[in-house]
């Protein structure tokens, strides 16, 4: 007998979009390939001695605790720190029990999805958008409304339409330094957003992994301040300090901390405990702030380069976001230029990027066909300018 197992395939899994950026990512990754695809940190600048160290203190030290299962709402300590760090940092007081560690941010949202949504019910996201969150909340089906962005952040009167339409139960920001565009929410626009979601009963989610790495500028008040009641606070130690280690965690109001504890307790019982605790020894015992800053310098100068470059071999009709912090440009291309097209010629010159359509909100993917984000921590000043040139000739011989 002849077995089709893809009958069995649940409908959906069936609706979850594939990662074009993963799909991608076994193309760029050859080694004559320049890749401006991918959103990993840079390597060079993981602690590999520190996090060795702070290892095997772990293990010296409380080894068997540290091997054993622990509870669902994370490690104590860790939790204390990421506590800390919103008061000492923003000013916020987030009370302990309202904090969650999660196997990276990614397992916060998909958590959220599990506890809010019912199939077709409404949520509101950027437009272009996170596609790790679009991937996210698509497996439970729900309703997506794409918000369009501008330089200050959403706009608000479609916003506003979306919320008086159709009553969306999240509204998914990534209000520093935007994954794609790089765009930072201004002041103004927060305060509009934060006016308008609380007369409603919509949750206002901001996710933050870029939020401490910044060139330029000065911080913009979090939404918690603005919105504290009705803001749920995600955060990850992914961008800066290692992603491998998948420690991210989220801030929920009280009356869904059972739900999501009880969410989590059904997928994993609880997040890698010695991951949580290798964390958790790294950061006492080594400065963070002067990692970061590390990381800063490093990522300006890359991002300095690459608009250097930009501006010497692109088409000067070609628009350029540029970004205040964080680790990618948005460019959009003129009429006429297909992102996706641009991709498929500059593969055969050995260099990639992201085209803007997997970042569109699904139904909508017409609204960033001429658009593309490029990473540019990743490559150093020299592939910076071979693989910027090579886009450049690409674009100048399709137009």
């Amino acid at each position: 007998m002849k077995h089709d197992l893809k009958q069995l395939i649940s409908d959906r899994i069936k609706h979850v979009p594939e990662s074009f950026i993963r799909k991608i990512l076994k193309v760029s990754i050859q080694e004559d390939i320049i890749s401006f695809a991918g959103g990993h940190p840079n390597a060079d600048l993981f602690p590999v001695k520190e996090i060795a160290a702070a290892s095997n203190k772990v293990l010296q030290e409380s080894g068997r605790q540290a091997l054993q299962y622990a509870s669902t709402e994370g490690d104590r300590r860790l939790r204390e720190w990421i506590a800390k760090r919103y008061q000492d940092k923003q000013g916020l007081n987030i009370p302990l029990n309202n904090i969650l560690i999660t196997s990276g941010s990614q397992q916060a949202l998909d958590l959220l999805g599990k506890v809010l949504l019912n199939e077709d019910d409404a949520i509101a996201i950027e437009n272009p958008g996170y596609l790790g969150a679009i991937q996210a909340f698509s497996v439970y089906q729900p309703s997506m409304h794409g918000i369009p962005l501008n330089q200050d952040g959403m706009d608000i009167d479609t916003l506003a339409t979306v919320l008086n339409e159709q009553k969306p139960k999240l509204v998914y920001t990534v209000p520093n330094f935007q994954n794609p565009t790089g765009i930072t929410y201004s002041e103004e626009n927060r305060k509009a957003i934060a006016a308008l979601i609380s007369k409603t009963n919509s949750l206002l989610i901001q996710d933050d992994p870029y939020g401490e790495l910044r060139f330029t500028g000065e911080a913009k008040t979090s939404f918690y301040q603005l919105l504290p009641e009705q803001t749920l606070l995600m955060g990850s130690f992914s961008k800066i300090i290692v992603p491998s280690l998948r420690i991210g965690w989220i801030v929920v109001p009280d009356e869904l901390i059972k739900p999501m504890v009880i969410a989590k307790q059904a997928a994993d019982l609880h997040t890698n405990y010695f991951s949580q605790q290798i964390i958790a020894q790294y950061l006492a015992d080594n400065s963070l702030d002067k990692h970061i800053e590390k990381i800063r310098r490093f990522y300006a100068r890359q991002k300095d380069d690459m608009l250097e470059a930009i501006k010497k071999y692109f088409p000067a009709d070609v628009e350029v976001i540029k970004p205040e912090g964080g680790m990618f440009l948005w460019a959009i291309l003129p009429d006429g230029i297909s992102s996706m097209a641009l991709f498929n010629e500059a593969i055969k010159q050995k260099v990639a990027f992201v085209p803007g359509e997997p970042f569109a909100i699904p139904g909508d993917e017409k609204s960033q066909t001429s658009t593309m984000r490029l990473s540019f921590v990743t490559v150093n000043q020299a592939e910076i300018e071979a693989g910027i040139k090579r886009l450049g000739m690409c674009m100048k011989k399709m137009s």
